[in-house]
């Protein structure tokens, strides 16, 4: 049984597969935001698998969960092919807020060293409806191929969100 938040009864689950991604610009029209929210964890790049972003300052993905969720966790899986050290310095960040596209949000954990081909695993004990990956440094690329966020449903919190 699942037991981090109190009250809590239920399994988590990838709450991310019912959500909305989007991120900040991207050229690549085939590796657009939802490919990392896919169930797809093929780590090659060039397989249509991972989202990508252009080199921009503070490049970042979100996925809307459309709702607030108790999460429990951050599941990434990186790209694999190459370019591995793109991710980073990636901050994770979880709340309701959509200031600064959601990047002021409360921060989880900070990527600071992945190897290429693995997927790992950040606890993120927390209660928000949208997750942010951003990278806050300058002329940067964000590439990520697979985002899975397990939580359950905040029953007493749905019909309030923001």
């Amino acid at each position: 049984m699942y037991s981090s938040f109190p009250g809590s009864t239920s399994n988590p689950s990838n709450v991310a597969l019912g959500g909305y991604a989007t991120q900040s610009v991207s050229s690549y029209t085939e590796h657009y935001a939802s490919r990392s929210i896919d169930r797809n964890k093929d780590t090659n790049f060039h397989n249509y698998s991972c989202s990508t972003t252009d080199y921009v300052d503070s490049p970042w993905w979100r996925v809307d969960l459309l709702g607030l969720y108790e999460i429990s966790s951050v599941v990434i899986t990186n790209r694999g092919d190459c370019c591995s050290e793109r991710i980073i310095g990636a901050e994770i960040r979880i709340g309701n807020a959509l200031d600064n596209n959601g990047n002021n949000n409360p921060r989880c954990a900070v990527i600071s060293s992945m190897p290429a081909n693995l997927t790992i695993t950040n606890a993120c004990t927390m209660i928000g409806r949208y997750v942010n990956v951003v990278i806050p440094e300058t002329n940067r690329i964000l590439t990520l191929c697979e985002v899975e966020v397990y939580g359950i449903a905040e029953p007493n919190l749905q019909n309030n969100c923001i």
